[in-house]
């Protein structure tokens, strides 16, 4: 009797199991499966916690702000699940799109704003992917504006549920180029003159522990302007500036690095590599230089 029962469950187990497996493969819309199908709360339980994005201290960029052109630019992700390996951002009559290359192949649609938005929506207001001649998927997205936290969703192919992403454009990854003279200052639209300067210089990034003496003096010649970056150990052998090298001076046990400075007011991405560590490494920071702090010395 007992085996009876038990192979009477078995069997109402698997009628049940397959009835799922039928309505899971029945291509039901995405925007009219149930709300619990797709809320990106299940995703806790599935997959690694997200990665804090934070835009504190950050001043949001428009379209505005931006010169006209297509450049290629950095985007944090909440997430490890969802990696982006490289992004072309582009810029036209004051409105930003980005193209994201994805890492995988692992979802269906975009869209920009939750996932409790998107399932509320039908699949012609979802992103879809183009793929590249490489195979690998691409995201065309509207971006609201630069350095700010923006909220995006991603269904999956496998998990067939939207899962909710923070996004984060930063405006210091493109070149000082990309950007209108109101918002960076150049040496020719503050009208300086050759000579000599002090300028206060912040340093982020790294591991905190590093700094930088300010203010520093800046040298302009010929309408270029040159800093001198004193660092607070001599562990740095050299500094890369917009993609070129530049060699460390060794002064009272400091490195001591002269770097042009394109622009003002601006987080300019550096990377400077250290030779503290068991291996050389290159360590990613930010230097902004205000303009507002200018003092000619001679």
């Amino acid at each position: 009797m007992k085996i009876q029962k038990l192979l009477a469950c078995t069997a109402g187990f698997f009628v049940l199991f397959c009835t799922g497996c039928q309505n899971t493969q029945s291509g039901e819309s995405i925007a009219t499966m149930p709300v619990t199908e797709i809320n990106s709360v299940a995703e806790k339980e599935e997959t690694a916690p997200p990665l804090e994005i934070s835009d504190d201290g950050l001043t949001p960029i428009d379209g505005e702000m931006i010169l006209n052109g297509t450049y290629e630019i950095t985007v944090e992700s909440s997430s490890s699940m969802f990696q982006i390996t490289s992004c072309k951002l582009t810029a036209s009559m004051g409105k930003l799109t980005a193209s994201m290359t994805m890492n995988g192949t692992g979802y269906l649609y975009l869209y920009m704003g939750t996932g409790e938005e998107a399932a509320k929506l039908s699949e012609r207001e979802y992103i879809a992917f183009t793929e590249n001649e490489n195979g690998e998927h691409v995201f065309t997205v509207p971006v609201e504006a630069l350095d700010k936290a923006i909220t995006c969703s991603a269904f999956s192919k496998n998990k067939q549920k939207w899962y909710d992403r923070t996004l984060l454009f930063r405006s210091d990854s493109l070149p000082l180029s990309a950007f209108d003279d109101d918002l960076v200052p150049t040496v020719s639209s503050l009208g300086l003159e050759d000579g000599d300067y002090e300028i206060d210089v912040t340093l982020e990034g790294g591991s905190g522990r590093a700094s930088v003496v300010s203010p520093a003096q800046l040298t302009i010649q010929d309408g270029q302007a040159v800093a001198e970056i004193i660092w607070s150990s001599a562990n740095y052998d050299y500094m890369l500036v917009d993609d070129q090298k530049y060699l460390a001076e060794i002064r009272n046990e400091k490195s001591v690095f002269q770097i042009p400075v394109l622009g003002f007011n601006h987080k300019i991405a550096v990377a400077a590599n250290t030779t503290a560590m068991s291996t050389p490494h290159e360590i990613d920071y930010r230097l902004s230089f205000d303009a507002d702090t200018l003092v000619k010395l001679s």
